[in-house]
């Protein structure tokens, strides 16, 4: 007999391949309902980032068709980002923190850092973007805006927003080219100013770029709001592992979890089809593998990613299908999941 009950007994034989978990038992399931041999529900998943949505969907469907007497099954797909527990700074509330950081300059950080906020908005998220490279602040050329929106209602000063995502960096309040020769303490409190003062509002995710190396900024953001987790940012090249390596450590010692390692300028795609590995090969996947950390992927050395951030127009949105984009829209989406992994875990035991 075709019921409610059997339904949710065939979805409690799907699980979550992240989670490890059935759906029923997940919370998953929503909106049941059943016309005749017609079944229809909705599965509410932990980040509209999940890389495996269309396996859920596939396995759930399949098994209500073979497991029941349905004839017809219609799936919607949603999300809710679930937390550990939400940050709440005043009025603005954030779900997940997530850092971005590098052992040393030069690796692609804060290219990381936008194009991972950017697919995180596009994918359906409410995503805020903070660059607290306070030193060398990049992400307004980045992505092609210089300047806050005036406040006119006078209360929390509002954020520049672009491509559905909010963000803030210290390049909105200085001249161009202006060097910030500041101490410890100004850095501590520019980045609670930017985090306490602004209009963040209600986000899912609330992504860092972080300065590179293991200084004030770094500490000064653990300090300041409970982090989901790091990533970390370096290229093939042994001297930029050996970096990545020490900030790795460095979030270790501050309590952070890692979410992951990300290799950026791998390799070369050549004309005929072969791979250049300009910086070397595997650096991040043996640092990942020998630190037990999960290794989030490889980036191909592209000129459109360079290019696109000189002009505000980042891979992600402006070269949708590019290997390089595909690369960087995957690395966003394990980091939804490990962000999700973890969220899971910590309700589990407690």
């Amino acid at each position: 007999m075709l019921n409610n009950e059997a339904v949710l007994n065939a979805l409690s034989h799907v699980m979550d391949p992240e989670l490890h978990q059935d759906l029923v038992s997940l919370g998953m399931i929503k909106d049941l309902k059943i016309d005749g041999d017609q079944v229809s529900f909705t599965i509410e998943l932990t980040t509209p980032s999940c890389p495996l949505k269309s396996r859920i969907e596939n396995d759930a469907r399949q098994a209500v068709l073979t497991m029941t007497e349905a004839k017809e099954v219609q799936i919607n797909m949603s999300a809710r980002v679930r937390a550990q527990k939400p940050v709440a700074v005043g009025e603005n509330h954030f779900k997940h923190v997530i850092a971005v950081g590098s052992g040393k300059g030069g690796v692609g950080k804060s290219t990381v850092s936008v194009n991972l906020a950017l697919a995180l908005a596009q994918d359906g998220a409410r995503v805020g973007l903070l660059d607290a490279d306070i030193y060398g602040p990049n992400i307004p050329r980045m992505l092609g805006i210089d300047r806050l929106p005036d406040n006119e209602t006078g209360g929390k000063l509002p954020l520049a927003e672009i491509y559905g995502m909010k963000v803030m960096s210290i390049g909105f309040l200085v001249q161009n080219g202006q060097p910030l020769i500041w101490r410890g303490p100004m850095l501590h409190s520019a980045i609670q100013q930017f985090i306490t003062d602004f209009d963040w509002g209600d986000l899912d995710y609330f992504v860092v770029d972080l300065p590179p190396g293991t200084g004030d900024v770094q500490l000064s953001l653990s300090q300041t709001l409970p982090l989901t987790g790091a990533v970390i940012v370096s290229t093939p090249q042994q001297v930029a592992i050996d970096d990545a390596a020490r900030a790795l450590a460095m979030f270790e010692k501050l309590e952070i979890p890692v979410l992951g390692i990300v290799e950026n300028m791998s390799y070369l795609n050549m004309p005929d089809g072969s791979k250049l590995s300009v910086f070397g090969t595997g650096g991040g996947e043996r640092l990942a593998f020998r630190t037990g950390t999960p290794f989030l992927g490889s980036i191909p050395l592209d000129p459109e990613i360079g290019q696109g951030g000189d002009t505000g127009s980042p891979v992600v949105i402006a070269a949708q299908g590019r290997p390089s984009a595909e690369a960087l829209l995957a690395i966003a989406r394990k980091v939804a999941a490990e962000a999700s992994i973890r969220t899971h875990q910590h309700q589990s035991q407690g």
